[in-house]
Protein backbone atom coordinates (compact mmCIF):
# COMPACT_ATOMS: atom_id res chain seq x y z
CA UNK A 1 0.00 0.00 0.00
CA UNK A 2 1.19 3.81 -0.94
CA UNK A 3 1.75 5.87 2.06
CA UNK A 4 2.28 9.43 2.31
CA UNK A 5 5.79 9.87 4.18
CA UNK A 6 6.51 13.20 6.18
CA UNK A 7 8.75 14.23 8.95
CA UNK A 8 7.96 16.07 12.31
CA UNK A 9 11.43 16.97 13.08
CA UNK A 10 13.67 14.19 12.10
CA UNK A 11 11.11 11.35 12.89
CA UNK A 12 9.58 9.66 9.51
CA UNK A 13 5.85 9.44 9.46
CA UNK A 14 3.58 7.72 6.96
CA UNK A 15 -0.41 7.98 6.17
CA UNK A 16 -2.12 5.81 3.41
CA UNK A 17 -2.37 7.98 0.40
CA UNK A 18 -6.38 7.12 0.31
CA UNK A 19 -6.78 9.71 3.22
CA UNK A 20 -4.74 12.41 2.27
CA UNK A 21 -6.06 14.71 -0.31
CA UNK A 22 -3.26 16.91 -0.83
CA UNK A 23 -0.01 18.86 1.06
CA UNK A 24 -0.04 22.18 0.48
CA UNK A 25 2.22 25.70 1.93
CA UNK A 26 0.78 26.59 4.98
CA UNK A 27 -0.62 30.71 4.74
CA UNK A 28 2.05 32.74 6.25
CA UNK A 29 -0.70 33.69 9.58
CA UNK A 30 -3.73 31.05 10.27
CA UNK A 31 -6.63 32.73 12.47
CA UNK A 32 -6.76 32.02 15.79
CA UNK A 33 -9.57 29.54 17.43
CA UNK A 34 -10.83 31.50 20.72
CA UNK A 35 -10.36 28.81 23.64
CA UNK A 36 -9.22 26.17 21.20
CA UNK A 37 -6.64 23.45 22.77
CA UNK A 38 -3.29 24.42 22.32
CA UNK A 39 -3.05 21.89 19.69
CA UNK A 40 -5.14 23.41 17.08
CA UNK A 41 -3.16 25.89 15.46
CA UNK A 42 -6.14 27.34 14.08
CA UNK A 43 -7.58 27.73 10.77
CA UNK A 44 -6.68 28.54 6.93
CA UNK A 45 -9.03 29.32 4.04
CA UNK A 46 -7.93 26.76 1.14
CA UNK A 47 -9.74 28.16 -2.48
CA UNK A 48 -13.07 28.70 0.00
CA UNK A 49 -13.39 25.67 2.63
CA UNK A 50 -12.35 26.91 6.08
CA UNK A 51 -9.65 23.83 6.74
CA UNK A 52 -8.83 23.20 10.57
CA UNK A 53 -4.95 22.60 11.22
CA UNK A 54 -3.38 20.75 13.77
CA UNK A 55 0.33 20.84 14.95
CA UNK A 56 1.03 17.14 14.78
CA UNK A 57 4.00 17.65 17.17
CA UNK A 58 1.70 18.78 20.04
CA UNK A 59 -1.10 16.21 18.69
CA UNK A 60 1.48 12.67 19.57
CA UNK A 61 2.44 14.57 22.49
CA UNK A 62 6.16 15.37 21.20
CA UNK A 63 8.66 17.82 22.84
CA UNK A 64 8.83 21.13 20.93
CA UNK A 65 11.21 21.50 18.27
CA UNK A 66 13.66 23.90 16.48
CA UNK A 67 12.67 23.39 12.70
CA UNK A 68 9.58 25.47 11.64
CA UNK A 69 6.18 23.66 10.13
CA UNK A 70 6.37 23.77 6.42
CA UNK A 71 4.00 22.02 4.91
CA UNK A 72 -0.07 21.13 5.76
CA UNK A 73 -1.29 17.41 5.11
CA UNK A 74 -4.83 17.34 3.98
CA UNK A 75 -6.63 14.70 5.67
CA UNK A 76 -9.47 13.18 2.76
CA UNK A 77 -12.02 13.18 6.04
CA UNK A 78 -15.79 13.64 4.31
CA UNK A 79 -17.15 16.69 5.09
CA UNK A 80 -14.89 18.09 7.52
CA UNK A 81 -11.30 19.87 6.55
CA UNK A 82 -8.61 18.77 8.84
CA UNK A 83 -5.07 19.89 8.30
CA UNK A 84 -1.92 18.24 9.73
CA UNK A 85 0.79 20.57 10.31
CA UNK A 86 4.57 18.78 9.47
CA UNK A 87 8.21 19.79 9.31
CA UNK A 88 8.31 18.54 5.80
CA UNK A 89 7.00 15.65 2.93
CA UNK A 90 9.39 13.22 1.81
CA UNK A 91 7.12 11.55 -1.16
CA UNK A 92 5.18 8.64 -1.49
CA UNK A 93 6.49 5.15 -1.04
CA UNK A 94 5.50 1.71 -1.05
CA UNK A 95 4.45 0.19 2.72
CA UNK A 96 4.70 -3.41 2.67
CA UNK A 97 4.19 -4.46 6.03
CA UNK A 98 3.30 -2.36 9.24
CA UNK A 99 4.31 -3.83 12.76
CA UNK A 100 2.59 -3.47 16.10
CA UNK A 101 4.57 -0.30 17.44
CA UNK A 102 6.28 -0.91 20.36
CA UNK A 103 4.97 1.26 23.94
CA UNK A 104 2.34 2.29 25.14
CA UNK A 105 -0.86 1.77 22.60
CA UNK A 106 -2.27 5.21 20.97
CA UNK A 107 -5.27 5.09 18.72
CA UNK A 108 -3.79 7.49 16.39
CA UNK A 109 -0.57 5.00 15.88
CA UNK A 110 -1.32 1.86 13.60
CA UNK A 111 2.37 0.48 13.88
CA UNK A 112 5.54 1.02 12.27
CA UNK A 113 7.65 -0.28 9.22
CA UNK A 114 10.69 0.13 7.59
CA UNK A 115 11.89 1.83 4.48
CA UNK A 116 15.16 1.81 2.85
CA UNK A 117 16.40 1.00 6.44
CA UNK A 118 14.68 3.62 8.60
CA UNK A 119 11.85 3.08 10.85
CA UNK A 120 8.69 5.01 9.60
CA UNK A 121 5.73 5.44 12.42
CA UNK A 122 2.18 4.96 10.36
CA UNK A 123 -0.29 6.82 11.78
CA UNK A 124 -4.09 5.75 11.33
CA UNK A 125 -6.17 8.32 10.14
CA UNK A 126 -9.12 7.75 12.18
CA UNK A 127 -7.16 7.51 15.91
CA UNK A 128 -5.70 11.04 14.17
CA UNK A 129 -9.31 12.11 13.50
CA UNK A 130 -10.56 10.63 17.16
CA UNK A 131 -7.98 12.72 19.08
CA UNK A 132 -8.79 16.22 17.77
CA UNK A 133 -12.51 15.36 18.39
CA UNK A 134 -11.42 14.38 21.80
CA UNK A 135 -9.32 17.69 22.24
CA UNK A 136 -12.50 19.50 22.10
CA UNK A 137 -14.21 17.24 24.12
CA UNK A 138 -12.01 17.51 27.00
CA UNK A 139 -10.97 20.85 26.73
CA UNK A 140 -14.02 22.12 27.99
Amino acid sequence: MRHVIFRVEKERYGLPLSAVREVVVPPEKFTRVPRAPPAITGVMNLRGRVVTVVELRQLLGLPDGATPPSRVVLLDRGRRDLGLLVTDVDGIEAVERVSTAPGKSTPAIRGVARLGGLGVTVLDPEGLDAAVVALFTHSK
